[in-house]
């Protein structure tokens, strides 16, 4: 591992750092993935890994190829204490609104976690059921944190493959390319077919009549 990347992931485990030395092991990075699609679900990976790991690439998500993240999400989740999402997806996201349903996929993902944490370090949500367990609200916490920024790949990870299976149920709308995003092609597709079951209601109502 070359020195400039050792010294971005000691950066990065900075926050941990304070905590292991407070001797508190068990710390759970928690972020999301599809908050702004106009398709599909949002996605909550929450991740505990050892006090040791020391995975070269691990980064917020969206600075990593698709192709690292795969590579990444694997030795992430082999690596972890424990791991888990939440998963919401588009019909509940118009009942109760992107933000609540993000909150409600980190409660999700909370509770699937075989290893109860003793803090959670989270990417910039606040009001949220954290199950009574200790919370650090990061602000660009992916880019910030290590636990998080490992949280950020696994949501992006299972939310891509989440699409990648729509995309051969409905491939008119290349949901494989762009995931659900907002491009010109996928918003050209909409007003000229229509959605499907997939599309947020609420995040497509300026572009169907």
């Amino acid at each position: 591992m070359k020195e400039k990347e050792i010294e971005r992931l000691n950066s990065l485990k900075e926050e941990e750092k304070k905590l292991y030395q407070k001797n508190i092991k068990l710390i759970c990075g928690i972020d999301e993935a599809g908050r702004g699609p106009l398709a599909g679900p949002v996605v909550v990976g929450a991740v505990i890994l050892p006090e040791n790991s020391f995975i070269e690439g691990v980064n917020d998500s969206k600075k990593v190829s698709e192709k690292k993240r795969e590579k990444l999400y694997e030795q992430i989740t082999n690596e972890a204490i424990a791991y888990s999402v939440g998963i919401v997806d588009q019909k509940k996201i118009d009942e109760i609104n992107i933000l609540n349903a993000t909150k409600l996929g980190l409660k999700i993902a909370l509770e699937g976690l075989k290893q109860k944490p003793e803090i959670i370090l989270v990417d910039a949500l606040t009001n949220i059921d954290t199950l009574g367990i200790p919370y650090i609200s990061v602000i660009k916490g992916d880019a910030k944190n290590y636990c998080i920024a490992a949280a950020s790949i696994i949501a992006k990870v299972t939310r891509d493959r989440i699409m990648r299976e729509w995309d051969e149920v409905y491939p008119i709308y290349g949901f494989a390319k762009h995931k659900g995003y907002g491009t010109a092609e996928h918003i050209r597709i909409i007003k000229e077919k229509g959605p499907c079951i997939l599309h947020r209601k609420t995040f497509i109502k300026n572009f169907i009549k």
